[in-house]
């Protein structure tokens, strides 16, 4: 059955306090998806951001950002005062997200919160710190080791601790007992409004598509937790890290850093680390969409320390075994494989071995830099089992992209579109248009296309940092004639109820 829905990460919501949370907004939102007959809300990854505020270079895994807890909620249970969170709000811009605002004013706030909790005879508290002690211990325990040692990595911790020696970890346990309450009880925050505002788009039938990179960040719970998971030599320093080779868009390659895993030894456990990261996600999410899934056929390997990602190689990956073992382990599950970038030939035959839709996005199919896979982006060759898309989180917007091309490939698209005359800045609907019509049985449009804005809202730029992950929508563009537009657009192509 063919359906629509629209890309918009929980940060790029409106909000009071500076961020996108899980406040009346988010509500709202659902509210108008399923207005304008919308299936799907994707979202970006949920978890907590360090260095360069990326949500794909997160402490952990499991855990989630305590930036989207609603500050209005904790009002209403006497937790925090409205002075006290209007004088924590951070920027000043309806429009953008002063992450360095939000750093030195949301966690003191937090802080006052969970003082008055009560959180040590809350059974609900303790019933989640139970079920989730498997992570949640370790996590709480890595984020009060950052407080104490400066928000320093782990890498860069007293040895005794880096390297969890001789009991280490039990002793700064019981030294920072009330901290690491503390992060016990902004998780407990955090999903418990989440679950609520999920339960809510799945009673309107709205289906969230969460997001999981398939790397963890090096400073994490994760890493410090399982070093032996990962490529890390006998000092736990990493011995190779992941990033991309260079190409038509990038001379040197894209650096990401990230530690690389070391499949013989997943292998050796039955993928249980990977089959309980997908438990807890489908927990979460009714779809995951597992960023750079092609690095399951092979991962770029680059060996630590180097500048550039000029020289990496390729490496084999787990491939259908991982998979296997997933499905044995967890069933069916809806899973959108994210396979855009260097594409091979066993790329293509182990996404087509899973079964997973893999992701079509119309930018790509009028880059004359890459006219080897172009025309895979067609939309007219789509096959039903796919998710197309106008642009992704990491793309210009349909606007500022037309804008930027070349001649040559503008000159393309518009005979592709059978359009000459529609002005550059109007033709966000004709585009969008075009992956409506396809065969897709999914079709996720960023929010940014429907209201044709230009790059000033773009989510994220790779391989820069400083300006990413800022945008969000103002309220006053989530008018009525949006929703009509978008619910028109939606029936027309017969996505809609």
């Amino acid at each position: 059955m063919r359906r629509a829905g629209i890309l918009l990460p929980i940060i790029s919501l409106p909000s009071e306090y500076g961020i996108g949370c899980f406040s009346k907004e988010a509500y709202e939102f659902i509210d108008m998806l399923a207005l304008c007959d919308q299936s799907f809300w994707q979202i970006l990854p949920l978890g907590p951001t360090g260095y360069g505020d990326s949500p794909y270079q997160s402490f952990s895994t499991f855990a989630g950002n305590p930036y989207m807890i609603c500050l209005d909620e904790l009002i209403r249970k006497g937790m925090l005062t409205e002075s006290e969170c209007a004088d924590a709000a951070a920027g000043e811009s309806e429009d953008d997200i002063d992450y360095s605002g939000l750093y030195q004013n949301r966690y003191p706030l937090l802080r006052k919160a969970y003082g008055r909790s009560g959180a040590e005879s809350d059974s609900a508290f303790i019933g989640f710190t139970d079920k989730n002690a498997w992570w949640l211990d370790d996590y709480a325990l890595f984020m009060a080791l950052k407080d104490k040692f400066g928000g320093k990595p782990w890498t860069e911790w007293p040895d005794d601790i880096r390297l969890r020696k001789n009991g280490a970890a039990e002793g700064y346990a019981e030294e920072l007992r009330n901290d690491i309450g503390f992060h016990k009880y902004i998780q407990y925050l955090f999903y418990d409004q989440w679950n609520r505002l999920k339960q809510y788009a799945n009673d309107r039938d709205i289906k969230i598509i969460g997001d999981i990179p398939i790397y963890v960040s090096m400073d994490s719970a994760d890493v410090w937790t399982n070093p032996e998971l990962f490529q890390l030599d006998d000092n736990n320093v990493p011995v190779a890290v992941a990033g991309c080779p260079p190409d038509g868009f990038s001379a040197d390659g894209q650096l990401w850093g990230n530690p690389l895993y070391d499949w013989e030894r997943h292998r050796s456990t039955g993928y249980s680390w990977w089959i309980n990261r997908l438990r807890y996600c489908f927990r979460l999410y009714d779809i995951v969409r597992i960023d750079h899934f092609r690095g399951f056929d092979e991962y770029y390997s680059i060996p630590y320390g180097s500048r550039t990602a000029a020289g990496g190689h390729w490496e084999k990956g787990p491939g259908i075994d991982l998979f296997d073992a997933v499905r044995k382990e967890l069933g069916e599950k809806e899973v959108i494989a994210e396979d855009l970038g260097y594409m091979t030939d066993s790329v293509r035959e182990l996404v087509r071995k899973t079964g997973f839709p893999n992701m079509k996005v119309l930018e790509f199919a009028f880059d004359e830099r890459d006219t080897g896979c172009r025309s895979e982006y067609y939309p007219h060759n789509y096959s039903s089992n796919c998710v197309a898309y106008t642009g992704t989180h990491d793309n210009q917007t349909l606007i500022s992209w037309f804008d930027t091309i070349t001649d040559k490939e503008k000159k393309l698209a518009r005979e592709y579109l059978c359009n000459q005359y529609t002005p550059a800045d109007k033709l966000n609907l004709p585009f969008i248009s075009l992956v409506m019509m396809s065969a897709a049985e999914k079709c996720i449009i960023p929010l940014q296309d429907y209201l044709g804005l230009d790059d000033r809202a773009r989510i994220n730029k790779p391989s820069t940092v400083g300006t990413n992950w800022r945008w969000r929508v103002r309220k006053s563009e989530l008018s009525a004639g949006l929703m009509m537009m978008i619910k028109d657009m939606t029936d027309r192509y017969g996505r809609g109820e």
